[in-house]
């Protein structure tokens, strides 16, 4: 068999049909994306935006802090002044464990692996597992001020919502 280069000798346009067809990009339908919503619709993607994002200025910005690293860190964070011993436990604020935790709106605890001593922490959310973990232990789980004020106005807009869809 003879070379592509060797065949094409004589040949004026080299395979590409009229001489035309090599003048610009229109014969093979475009540069780069270009035709991708109509012929060459199976190579990419779907179009257009999908979904809801939250604005920035109305997302809560959380930390989380696990109940485990808590209950194993708790002697070393009244060591250092941030927890103090109560009878057989320790008590502690989670913003103060929590790195940056006072610049952030929340402080989340969350549960996960085990708790062997009794802790009472303060916090502006837990989930269920890490409460149920530290009430187990002996423990109390305590919202912050705000976050008890926080829960209390979601609660009186739910409220409201109910008898303004009653009286329609």
């Amino acid at each position: 068999m003879t070379s592509k280069k060797r065949r094409q000798r004589g040949s004026r346009t080299h395979g590409g049909g009229s001489h035309k067809n090599r003048r610009g990009a229109g014969h093979r339908g475009g540069r780069g994306n270009a035709g991708r919503k109509k012929h060459e619709r199976q190579l990419y993607g779907p179009l257009g935006k999908h979904g809801f994002k939250r604005p920035q200025g109305v997302q809560d910005e959380v930390v989380e802090v696990s109940v485990q690293k808590l209950d194993e860190d708790a002697a070393l964070l009244a060591a250092d002044g941030l927890a103090e011993e109560e009878g057989d436990g320790y008590a502690l604020d989670a913003r103060d464990v929590a790195e940056d935790g006072h610049e952030v709106d929340v402080v989340k605890v969350l549960g996960g692996g085990q708790v062997h001593g009794e802790l009472h922490v303060v916090a502006d959310a837990f989930t269920a597992d890490a409460r149920s973990l530290i009430e187990e232990a002996g423990g109390s789980a305590e919202l912050t001020d705000r976050a008890e004020q926080a829960q209390a106005d979601a609660e009186a807009s739910a409220e409201q919502s109910d008898a303004d869809s009653d009286d329609e």
